[in-house]
C-alpha cells in the first residue's frame, strides 16, 4: 500500500465531508444540510490529522488511524445501529427530506450522503491500516537487513 493511495482516499473523504459543512441540494432535494455548527470541530480535527499524516507521517499515520476508527464507530452507532436494532422513528423523521437510495417508513436506512460517507471512512480506515502494517513490515525488514549486513 502506498502513501498516495492513503492520500487519495482521505482527500476524497475530506472533500465529501466538506459538503456537510456547506450543505448541498441536488435538483431541489437535500443531499446534506449545512451542519458546520454541529460537525465543524470534527472537520477541523480530521483536517489537522490529515495534514499531520502528510507532514509527520511517522506519528501522523497512527493518529489518523485512531481518528478514522473512532469516527467510523461513532457513525455506526449513530446510524446503522438504529437500522439493525431500532428504534428508528426519530431518525426516519430527522432525515425525512434527504436523498435516499432505499426509502422505508418502518426502518431507518441511512440517506445517500451518509452511506457514501461511511463507505469513504471505511475505505480510508482500511487503506491506512494496511499502510501502517506495510510500513512497519518494511521498517522491520530494513532493520533486519541492515543488521544482517553489518554482521558480515
Amino acid at each position: 500500500m502506498s502513501k498516495k493511495v492513503c492520500f487519495v482516499s482521505n482527500l476524497c473523504l475530506l472533500l465529501w465531508f466538506f459538503l456537510d459543512i456547506v450543505g448541498m441540494n441536488i435538483g431541489g432535494y437535500i443531499l446534506v444540510t449545512r451542519s458546520y455548527s454541529d460537525d465543524g470541530i470534527f472537520f477541523l480535527i480530521f483536517l489537522i490529522l490529515f495534514i499531520g499524516f502528510l507532514l509527520k507521517e511517522r506519528i501522523g499515520k497512527y493518529l489518523l488511524t485512531g481518528w478514522l476508527f473512532m469516527w467510523f464507530s461513532t457513525q455506526f452507532l449513530s446510524h446503522w445501529y438504529f437500522t439493525i436494532f431500532g428504534p428508528s422513528e426519530g431518525k426516519i423523521n430527522y432525515f425525512a427530506d434527504t436523498i435516499k437510495l432505499v426509502s422505508s417508513s418502518n426502518i431507518y436506512i441511512p440517506d445517500l450522503y451518509h452511506i457514501i460517507l461511511h463507505i469513504l471512512i471505511l475505505v480510508s480506515l482500511i487503506n491506512i491500516i494496511i499502510y501502517c502494517f506495510s510500513t512497519r513490515k518494511l521498517k522491520v525488514f530494513n532493520n533486519t537487513y541492515d543488521k544482517h549486513d553489518a554482521m558480515r
